[in-house]
């Protein structure tokens, strides 16, 4: 099974934010964020993929989104340059 690491862009412009998590299912998973169905920081807003990256194992993506959460300088840059950041391993 493959696992992804994502990372969400609000779509408001004035304030926008973004969210770092991994799922099997990108698909899925943004429809239920942009339902209120996802993740307690996450509703209320609507939201776009800006950067994925794909895991052969869930405990290699778990760790990598452990590791993407906590920087936020490359959390910048991603959101900076969100049509380059679909990459995988």
């Amino acid at each position: 099974m493959t696992f992804y690491v994502y990372m969400l862009k609000s779509l408001e412009i004035e304030k926008s934010k973004t969210y770092v998590g991994y799922t099997n299912n990108i698909q899925k998973r943004l429809l239920k964020h942009n339902n209120n169905k996802g993740a307690k920081s996450t509703k209320g807003r609507k939201w776009a993929v800006i950067y994925k990256r794909y895991f052969k194992t869930k405990s290699a993506a778990m760790s990598y989104e452990y590791r993407l959460k906590n920087d936020k300088k490359k959390r910048l840059k991603l959101k900076k340059n969100e049509n380059l950041g679909f990459t995988s391993l």
